[in-house]
């Protein structure tokens, strides 16, 4: 079911991704690409969860200086490494997975000189989309020592106040201990 979601996300961004002559296409590479989450814990510790199961795909044009990302997140794959939290993530006081099994992150990459240096799109779960920006940490290429095409890496990361999209967290879950930062940490292999 989660792949079937991704391909008809695909296709719709498809119809209304910009068409570059020069864009490369890079599938993302599910074992190597965690989004992540932090979070404070009443003020006395920061909590760290990723998501497992993660499909996208990013289109690059580095002649033209730009690009676009489309990532789709099983948000049931939460993995805080403690059962008791992932349950919790899980609850329709979270992420609600039963309702809203996906989260999705669609943008344009923003270049500085040659090198992409920040993501402008849209983040969508809970049935709420809003924008988001997200800063590129690193960006890296190189061949791939197996199969020689080129794989590219990037890190980028993101701030946002999860009680916007309605989830309860807890008693400490408005205002600024609301805040959550988003990492993505990405890898795809460029396509034929």
């Amino acid at each position: 079911m989660f792949a079937r979601r991704l391909t008809i996300a695909a296709l719709l961004a498809a119809g209304t991704a910009p068409a570059w002559a020069a864009a490369d296409r890079y599938v993302l590479d599910p074992t190597h690409t965690y989004p992540s989450i932090e979070f404070p814990h009443m003020g006395i510790s920061v909590w760290r969860g990723k998501f497992n199961r993660t499909q996208g795909e990013v289109a690059l044009d580095r002649e033209a200086r730009q690009g676009t990302v489309d990532i789709v997140v099983d948000t049931a794959s939460i993995d805080f490494g403690l059962d008791p939290m992932d349950e919790k993530a899980r609850s329709d006081e979270w992420f609600d997975v039963t309702r809203y099994p996906t989260a999705a992150y669609k943008g344009t990459i923003r270049f500085d000189g040659d090198t992409p240096a920040a993501i402008d799109g849209e983040i969508s779960f809970r049935g709420i989309t809003k924008p988001l920006r997200l800063a590129i940490n690193s960006f890296n290429c190189v061949p791939h020592p197996l199969t020689k095409k080129e794989v590219c890496g990037a890190d980028a990361q993101g701030e946002l106040n999860w009680s916007e999209w309605g989830m309860a967290y807890s008693e400490y879950g408005k205002g600024d201990a609301g805040r959550l930062t988003l990492r993505i940490q990405v890898e795809g292999q460029k396509q034929d």
